[in-house]
Order: C-alpha cells, then sequence, then structure tokens
C-alpha cells in the first residue's frame, strides 16, 4: 500500500469493520453518519456528492457503466431502456448512465413534491434519513413500456430499496428485465440469495452491473458503537462562540450572478423525465453556457483571462457546487468549464446534500469539514420564497485546518425554486461558503414545472376521450359568469379584458331549440362537405393525403409513408370543427389524426404552455390550426403573431369557412350558417369559452375553462357532430371536385372582409373595428354574449338568419337589411355602451 492514509482507517479502526474487495480503497473511504439506522457510510471519491472530484472523472465513471450495460443487453433490448435514478445521490449518476447506454430517457425518483403533477408511483428506503421517493414523470408513459429498466444508485448494499422500488412498479407495469447498476456491490452472499429469489417469484430477470464489488463485515452492535462515536466526537468538538442577540449576523454580499441563458423549455434534470432531444439540446448549449462561466471568473479575477497563463505556483482551484438533487445539470456544465479552463484553473464538482454526517478534520477520515445551512429549497404548496424546514450539508468544501484544500471560487448552481431568501440569508448557504473562499458565483436554472397532460372527456367535456384533449385547466368550480351588461360596461371602459369572466351561459327557449335542429337537418350536407373539402386540403398541403379519391376508403395509399398533421383547433368554435375533420380522416383514409384544443384570446396571445406541451410531443411542423370560421380576421392575425417567437409552427390557420378571405385553408368562402354557431357550451362539449384572468392563470398554467355538466340535459354536441358524420358518403364526390378547384386556385388571402369592417365602423361612426363582428356566426355571439346595437342583415338573405332574427327580436334588437354587404349579416355593438345608456330591453342609447 502506498504512503497515502486511506480515508477510511479512523473508521475501520474503530468501529472493527472490514473491508474486503478488489479497488474499493481507491474507490472510497469511510465516515460515521448520524443516522439511528445505519453507523457507517462508505463515501465515494467518483461520485461528486461528499468529495469534490474532477467533473470529468465523476461523468466519466456513469458513461462507463452505461456502456457495460448496453453491452450487457445488446443495442437492440438498449435502445428500448428507460433509467431510473434515486434521489438524491445518483440523480447525476443515473443521467450519465443513460448518456452511456446512449438514446434512452432517463428519471430519477425525487423527495420533492411538486404541486400540481401527479405521482406515477413511490417506494420506501428504510435506512435512509429521509425514506419516501417520489415518482414523478410528465409523460406517464416514460414507465409504461415493456423494455429493460435500468436503477441507477451510488450503492448496492442490501437490496432492499431496489425490490422495494421493483415491486411498487411491477405492480402497474410489469417487465421482463431489469438492471441495476451502482458504483459498488457491497451485498453479501444471503442478499444476492433474496434478490435471485425475488426475481423469480417476480418472473423477471435482474442483473446487476458494478464498477466494483466487495463486501464490510461489521461486529454485531455496530450502530451502538457508532452512535458512541459520534457523540464523543461532537463533544471534542468546541462550540461556536455564541452571538450577542443584540448584534444580528450581517448580510454578506450578494454574489455575482452569471446568467447562463439556459435553453427555454429544457428541463434542468430528470426529476420529470429527461429525453435523448432534451439531451442533444444541452450538448449543443455546454459550450457557450461554460463560455459564461469562465467570462464570470475572469471577471473575477480567479482565472486568468484567454492567452494568458495563472500566475504563482499552483492554479487557481474553482468548485462547481450543485445542490441536492440538481447533479446532472451542474456536472455537465462543470465537465465543460474543466475542459476549457484546462490550464488555467483546477476544477472540481460536488454537490450539496440532506445527509447528516460526522466531520472529523483528518486524513484517515473521508468527510474533513461540514457547512450547516438552512434549507433554501421552495416549499410545496408555500408561498414563493418559503423554504422547506431542516438543515442542508456542504462537505468538504471549507479548506480545513491545513488550508491547503482552499477553493478561490465557488460557482453556486441551483434552479429558481431553490433561490429563496433562505439562500442569500445571513447564515445561508451563500454566507457560508463566502467565510471560506475569495469568490462566490451563482448561476440559477429555470426550475422545470411540467405542465399538466389534456384534460378529456368524459371528465371534462361530454365529447368522447379520443375525439379531443383540451390543453386548458379545469375552472369548473370558479365563479367567473358576470351580467351581460356588466361585462360590456367594463370591457369598453378598459376596466377588463373580454376573457377575464364569462356571459352568464344562454338558455335557449323552445323556439330557438326548434330553430336549431331544423337548420342542423337542412344544413348538414353542407357542413359536411366543407369539412371534408379542408380537411382534405390539409392531408394534401401536409404530405399526408392517399392516392386515392375520398370515396374509396383510403385505398392504394401508403399509409406508413404518410405524414400525420396533428389538429390543434382554437378553442372553442374551432373544437367541434376539429372534431369533425378528425372523424373524416379516420373514415374516408383510417387515419387517427391527434386533435387537441387550445385557447387563443384577441390582444393577449396563444397559450405558451399550451404551445410547449405540443411541441415536447409532437413536430411543430405538423400542427395544423383550426377554427369555425373567420370574421374579418383578427384571430388569424393574432395566431400569426402569437407563433413568432415560436420555432418550426405554420401560422396558417384552416377554418371550414372563410368569408373575410383571411386564410389559404378552408372548406368554402360562403358565409353560411354553421349551426355549432347557433349555441354556446352546449354544442361544444359543455365547455365554456377560455377565461385568461393573472390571479387564476399562472406562469405555469393553462388557461382555463369550465365544464357544465349541469347542463348535461340540453347537450346537443354529439348530436350535432353525429348528424354532420351520417352525411360523410353522400359528399365525398362533391368533395373531391371542391379540393381539386380548391387546390388549383389562387387562394391568396384578400383581405376583404377587414376592409368591409372598417368601412361600416366608419359609415356608422363606431370608430372601433372591434366592435364590428361579421358573419352569421361572429353575430350570433354577439346575440348571445354582447350587448348589441343592431344587426345588419344582407338583403335577401334566407333561412341561413332564422336563428338571427329570433335572437333579435328577444333580445329587441334592430335588424337593418343592406345590399352591398360581403356576409351574410354583421353584429355591431355600441362603442358608448353604459348601463346607464340602456333602456329597460338593455340596449345601449343612440
Amino acid at each position: 500500500m502506498s504512503d497515502v492514509v486511506w480515508s477510511g482507517e479512523w473508521v475501520a479502526g474503530r468501529l472493527d469493520l472490514r473491508l474486503s474487495g478488489e479497488g474499493l480503497r481507491d474507490l472510497m473511504g469511510l465516515a460515521l453518519r448520524r443516522n439511528p439506522k445505519r453507523a457507517h457510510l462508505l463515501v465515494s471519491r467518483v461520485l461528486g456528492k461528499h468529495i469534490p472530484e474532477s467533473p470529468a472523472t465523476v461523468y466519466g465513471v456513469g458513461v462507463r457503466l452505461g456502456r457495460r450495460v448496453r453491452e450487457l443487453l445488446g443495442d437492440g433490448l438498449a435502445a428500448q431502456a428507460v433509467v431510473l435514478g434515486y434521489a438524491e445521490t445518483a440523480t447525476g449518476l443515473g443521467h450519465s448512465v443513460a448518456d452511456g447506454i446512449g438514446g434512452v430517457s432517463c428519471l430519477h425518483s425525487t423527495r420533492r413534491r411538486v404541486a400540481g403533477v401527479a405521482t406515477a408511483g413511490g417506494f420506501e428506503e428504510e435506512h435512509s434519513h429521509a425514506t419516501s421517493h417520489l415518482l414523478l414523470p410528465e409523460d406517464p408513459a416514460l414507465l409504461e413500456g415493456d423494455g429493460p429498466l435500468v436503477l441507477v444508485d451510488d450503492e448496492f448494499s442490501t437490496g432492499r430499496t431496489v425490490r422495494n422500488t421493483i415491486a411498487a412498479l411491477h405492480r402497474r407495469h410489469p417487465r421482463g428485465r431489469y438492471v441495476v447498476v451502482a458504483l459498488t456491490d457491497m451485498r453479501s452472499s444471503d442478499d444476492e440469495a433474496a434478490l435471485e429469489k425475488f426475481a423469480a417469484e417476480l418472473g423477471a430477470r435482474v442483473d446487476v452491473v458494478a464498477l466494483a464489488s466487495g463486501g464490510v463485515s461489521l461486529p454485531a452492535d455496530v450502530l451502538e458503537r457508532g452512535q458512541r462515536l459520534v457523540a464523543e466526537a461532537e463533544a471534542a468538538v468546541e462550540p461556536p462562540q455564541e452571538r450577542s442577540a443584540a448584534v444580528p449576523a450581517a448580510r454578506p454580499p450578494e454574489p455575482e450572478r452569471v446568467e447562463l441563458r439556459w435553453p427555454q423549455g429544457l428541463p434542468d434534470g430528470a426529476r420529470h423525465g429527461f429525453t435523448p432531444a432534451h439531451r442533444a439540446r444541452l450538448e449543443d448549449a455546454l459550450p457557450a453556457m461554460a463560455g459564461r462561466l469562465a467570462e464570470a471568473l475572469t471577471r473575477a479575477g480567479t482565472v486568468p483571462g484567454p492567452g494568458t497563463e495563472p500566475g504563482g505556483t499552483a492554479a487557481p482551484r474553482v468548485l462547481v457546487l450543485g445542490c441536492e438533487e440538481l447533479m446532472y445539470a451542474p456536472l455537465r456544465l462543470a465537465a465543460a468549464l474543466e475542459e476549457r479552463l484546462v490550464k488555467a484553473a483546477e476544477v472540481r464538482f460536488s454537490t450539496t446534500t440532506r445527509s447528516p454526517v460526522l466531520a472529523l478534520d483528518d486524513p484517515a477520515y473521508a468527510v474533513r469539514t461540514a457547512l450547516a445551512f438552512p434549507a433554501h429549497e421552495e416549499a410545496a404548496g408555500t408561498p414563493d420564497g418559503d423554504a422547506a424546514q431542516g438543515t442542508r450539508y456542504a462537505y468538504n468544501v471549507a479548506p480545513g485546518a491545513d488550508g491547503r484544500r482552499r477553493f478561490d471560487a465557488v460557482v453556486v448552481v441551483t434552479d429558481s425554486a431553490s433561490d429563496t431568501p433562505a439562500l442569500h440569508a445571513p447564515g445561508g448557504l451563500l454566507s457560508r461558503l463566502a467565510e471560506h473562499t475569495d469568490r462566490v458565483l451563482l448561476a440559477v436554472l429555470p426550475s422545470y414545472v411540467p405542465l399538466r397532460q389534456p384534460l378529456r372527456g368524459p371528465d371534462f367535456s361530454s365529447y368522447a376521450p379520443q375525439d379531443v384533449g383540451w390543453l386548458l385547466q379545469d375552472m369548473s368550480h370558479t365563479q367567473l359568469e358576470a351580467p351581460t351588461e356588466e361585462r360590456e360596461e367594463a370591457i369598453q371602459s378598459g376596466g377588463a379584458h373580454y376573457a377575464e369572466s364569462l356571459p352568464v351561459e344562454y338558455q335557449p327557449s323552445p323556439e330557438y331549440e326548434r330553430l336549431f335542429h331544423s337548420a342542423l337537418e337542412a344544413s348538414a350536407a353542407r357542413v359536411a362537405r366543407a369539412v371534408g373539402t379542408v380537411t382534405e386540403a390539409v392531408l394534401a398541403e401536409r404530405g399526408a393525403a392517399t392516392n386515392a379519391r375520398p370515396g374509396d376508403g383510403g385505398k392504394g395509399g401508403d399509409r406508413a409513408a404518410r405524414r400525420r398533421p396533428v389538429l390543434v383547433s382554437l378553442a372553442r368554435a374551432g373544437t367541434p370543427v376539429g372534431v369533425l375533420m378528425r372523424r373524416w380522416a379516420r373514415h374516408v383514409h383510417g387515419l387517427e389524426l391527434p386533435h387537441y384544443a387550445v385557447s387563443i384570446v384577441r390582444g393577449r396571445g396563444i397559450d405558451a404552455n399550451a404551445l410547449r406541451w405540443i411541441a415536447a410531443h409532437h413536430d411543430p411542423a405538423d400542427v395544423v390550426f383550426v377554427d369555425g370560421w373567420t370574421g374579418k380576421g383578427a384571430i388569424t392575425r393574432e395566431l400569426a403573431d402569437a407563433l413568432e417567437p415560436f420555432e418550426g409552427f405554420d401560422p396558417g390557420l384552416a377554418v371550414l369557412a372563410d368569408p373575410g378571405g383571411c386564410v389559404r385553408t378552408y372548406g368554402t368562402r360562403e358565409d353560411f350558417l354553421i349551426p355549432s354557431a347557433c349555441l354556446n357550451s352546449t354544442v361544444s362539449g359543455l365547455i365554456s369559452r377560455t377565461v385568461l384572468r393573472a390571479d387564476l392563470v399562472g406562469p405555469h398554467d393553462y388557461h382555463g375553462g369550465k365544464y357544465y355538466r349541469e347542463l348535461a340535459d340540453a347537450d346537443v354536441s354529439r348530436h350535432f357532430l353525429d348528424t354532420v358524420e351520417a352525411r360523410f358518403g353522400e359528399v365525398r364526390t362533391g368533395v373531391a371536385d371542391d379540393v381539386a378547384a380548391l387546390l388549383a386556385s389562387d387562394r391568396a388571402p384578400t383581405w376583404a372582409g377587414w376592409r368591409a369592417v372598417e368601412r361600416i365602423s366608419e359609415e356608422y361612426g363606431i370608430g372601433d373595428v372591434n366592435l364590428v363582428k361579421p358573419g352569421v356566426g361572429e353575430t350570433t355571439r354577439v346575440l348571445l354574449r354582447r350587448v348589441p346595437w343592431k344587426v345588419l342583415a344582407r338583403r335577401g338573405a334566407g333561412s341561413d338568419l332564422d336563428h338571427v332574427r329570433l335572437l333579435a327580436e328577444q333580445r329587441g334588437v334592430p335588424v337593418e337589411e343592406v345590399g352591398e354587404l360581403p356576409y351574410s349579416c354583421v353584429g355591431l355593438i355600441h362603442p358608448r355602451y353604459t348601463r346607464g345608456a340602456t333602456g329597460a330591453d338593455g340596449r345601449a342609447a343612440q
């Protein structure tokens, strides 16, 4: 053995502990736990948790283990694997193993509860000071496959934790192959037999891959000895001087914040899953982020600038310090920084921990120094800035008595959920570090908050679950409705946006209901033909059309080679159209098109979180936005503007009817009655229009919507869909002709509707185009939701306007027939509306 003292001698000698196994002493030392369940701690030198180490070494060990797993499984099985790392110690190791396997996703367990994220499982770690592990994947399907599950921990000691994990997951999603990966396999022969028996009972194969293996021999009274040693060691340490209560602790200077420019939407770790696509984005961004760290260290005077050698006899020492479960991102940043500063500085990596360990400044002991500080992680369900309870530790960061291990600078890498006042307070982590180094820098990664899965019927909406997934949050139990007159006054006065409240749902009279059903019967074939035309146009434009005409059931097309458009309807008027387009694609071509409904709000834009979810689950290039009709084109323009910050999405809009001449993809440009415009929620899956209000919709929330379950008896949503779908067969030939003519024509938007609206606004002295609502659908909305002034009807318009005339009569709104009008009708809202200026019938005074 070399003259270097092994950092496990102190514990081994006093506990009569014997370590057997080749190479184990090179990988680990020993320390004493402050834990009544276990006396000793195997302290890894290559994990990057308790002992600062070269980040290239820490990362390389995990990658090497991952490559051994790929060799064990073979390329085919390895490609189907999912990696699960254990919190907190093996979160970075699990990531690194996944990188070594290559092309697989990983997840790590967590002890951080995340509000609004469903738990996909959990298990207990009996010997730990913090026993409960949660599994919070963003995509539940991550754990539902039948490929190998690779479980990664730093130490495989008895196997109980692994057996608990496998048992819990196997009950939900059985699979035939598991692989356990650890730095060290320290199981006894009895433990090995227990795992073999467990696997046989499970009917699965469990393999073990470890960097080194061996055993630990312990005396029977090891717990009592360990607790006695801890008590004696702590008693021998001089207590810190008490600070007078009259002299408050000084607040440390704020560290320099380093803006890494972490890629937008990239998870900060695998708490909710980390995919190969995420890894590719991280790899692309690492060099630039490491460059920004290096520049900050140069500004701080820690490392020399580019092209200069470090002064003095030794290169400056820089520690990159992660926080608890946040290991992988800081590790990769540290490795990239180490590569960049290869001649300018000595870079080391470690992380803070929850684990209470005794510190002794002795070369024969693995944990020489300890910095204790209050927890600074934001606790789930508490106000911003409230930290979780408890004490956290940073080991071997303070230099100790000899000062030879001192760091010239420490770069703390944490996430935004941990960037709380407790982090910056006197006695907090930053303060404690500042006592032992010249410079403290802080880099904060945005905490990744997974978005919820789409809501589906019957829990949300009366549509079938396969018809549409609603990317909304359910506000069904929130009072959002306000009287129409109050809403109108608030909207026009600038006191509130129209999306901040909901109108009281219109309850149709028996006469109006009869009008809806007769209109549906009369126009079903016309709607079906427009649905077929716009769907076929989308399939052709997106390269998904078959070689067959729409009448032959889709024969003759190479379905496997086709891309599938992803329909994203603008809730809620676009949603019935999206459902019908999806049904046409299935009915005619056998295509199952994904369909989601998202919120877009005039003046506020599209729901960015909904787009983020879609982009994470589909290629944005496949997305087709769908709406019911165009009026003057305000939403068409809103959509184009809202999509500018997002990569890959086509801002084109596909609509059933485009009387305003605003889009290229449409079923018709005639302004005709689409029966779904006649009613509100009762023809739209019982869903309200969408809500966007700052006190209800946070930065990680979808826009809101309500499910009016209480209106189920009046619901005609499925009846509308089924009635139109029943006419698909008779219109197929006409659709084929329409599509051929459409694709051969000049479809450039004319914006004729916008010009007409500007003319009407000026002619009627309105002065605000937003108060002019052109087309049958928009006029109906005015009569149902707003305080209308009058309706302009094109002279000679027929039964398409029967329901408009009835609504106008019920509300006492005059209908004025005009000659030159590109729409069947136009609804006008008076620009000077106040409740005090209305008559008994609710009309605005003229």
